[in-house]
């Protein structure tokens, strides 16, 4: 349903802002009033601003799909920008009339001002937009420091890497994926927990999923890697990170099996595993979109009959439950899923809707980790958020 009011809105706005950019042309200079350079303008704004919905309606597992689905994520990113930016341009016009009393004869119809607040208007964007862009690849290294007060024998603490929100797909592919490797067999991991949302919705997108898996399999660490899956991890239809059904079930993809295997990652799907007789990892199934079949448990149901002398560390995507799982006995919840926000203003709205929408939180005694993520679903950009992985030096006492 959304979709049927979004397709429309989408097209008013793209013919809103590309009329705005056919007048600052021709304010530039007279020559783009020509009805053939105007054809060239409208047909190059056109192949762009349709990228996103030709890569929806390809079939899947196209070259054509792979290239359209990523210049529309890129497209998108623009244009959100285009479309804030704008508005407080907007905004300020307003406030230059009504308030200052400036009267549009006297500036605005200038040539001169119009030209120059057009130029000014698509640097910031041009600006924003290549630091957003950049800022997607760039792998920040978050750590924290916390303390259990559980004994664990001869160890007094371990390292644990949190990541999450691969979004392997159409938009993070081999040299993100590679970046992120390395940064982690830097932090000489004890154990590797990746909390959800592993692939985009869509096998077929992976880059190369041989050399993909074969590169996770790279991650050193003392236990392994451990992973839950997350709200993106079943196959459906994705445009600019909203995703649509294409029937009645939800279904994690076959061939997700032998990339796990390949890729060295112990799948954990609501079930829990000892760990050389020394703490608990424990895998949460996803609260928005469990594929068709899967029944979720309880915290209670999942960590009964625990040991709960011994460290309980809980992957779950979303930071959900926060009170259930730290009464039922979880020491460490690590998660993802909202990306920080992922795109100012978005990291400031998402704390409204989230106990804890990003960074750390103490439940009880339950410390929560929640990771901004790897990569990035939809528009591709990060402005006001930043990519990450996440150190965590838990201490035993």
């Amino acid at each position: 349903m959304i979709a049927l009011f979004l397709i429309p809105v989408y097209i008013v706005i793209n013919i809103y802002i590309l009329h705005r950019l056919k007048n600052f042309l021709i304010k530039c200079k007279e020559t783009f009033s020509r009805k053939w350079l105007q054809v060239i303008i409208y047909t190059i704004y056109g192949i762009f601003a349709v990228s996103p919905i030709v890569g929806f309606l390809m079939p899947y597992g196209t070259e054509l799909k792979r290239i359209a689905t990523r210049v529309g994520n890129y497209w998108f990113a623009l244009l959100i920008y285009t479309i804030i930016i704008v508005a407080i341009g907007h905004f300020l016009s307003i406030l230059l009339r009504r308030v200052f009393k400036v009267t549009p004869h006297n500036f605005f119809q200038i040539r001169k001002n119009s030209v120059i607040s057009g130029i000014l208007t698509l640097a910031i964007i041009g600006g924003v937009s290549a630091y957003g862009l950049y800022n997607a690849r760039d792998i920040k290294v978050t750590n924290y420091n916390i303390t259990v007060h559980k004994q664990v024998q001869n160890v007094n603490s371990m390292k644990v890497v949190l990541l999450a929100d691969l979004h392997m797909g159409y938009s993070i592919g081999v040299d993100q994926i590679e970046k992120m490797v390395k940064l982690v067999n830097e932090q000489k991991p004890d154990m590797v927990c990746i909390a959800g949302d592993i692939y985009d919705n869509d096998y077929n997108s992976l880059e190369d999923p041989d050399k993909l898996a074969n590169l996770l399999s790279q991650m050193k660490s003392t236990y392994g890697t451990y992973a839950c899956w997350g709200n993106h991890d079943v196959n459906q239809k994705i445009l600019a990170g909203f995703t649509f059904s294409t029937g009645n079930t939800l279904e994690h993809d076959k061939r997700m099996d032998s990339f796990f295997k390949k890729a060295k990652i112990n799948l954990l799907t609501d079930e829990v595993k000892l760990i050389d007789n020394k703490f608990y990892i424990a895998g949460r199934l996803d609260d928005e979109k469990p594929a068709t079949g899967e029944v979720k448990k309880s915290a209670d149901e999942l960590l009964k009959g625990l040991d709960k002398s011994k460290p309980i560390f809980t992957i779950y995507h979303e930071p959900n439950e926060l009170d259930e799982l730290s009464k039922a006995g979880t020491d460490v919840l690590l998660c993802g899923h909202t990306h920080d926000g992922q795109i100012f203003p978005g990291n400031i709205f998402i704390k409204l809707f989230w106990e804890n929408a990003c960074g750390y939180l103490k439940k009880g005694n339950m410390h929560n980790i929640v990771t901004s993520g790897v990569g990035i679903y939809g528009p591709y950009i990060r402005v006001g958020t930043h990519a990450e992985i996440c150190p965590i030096t838990v201490n035993f006492k």
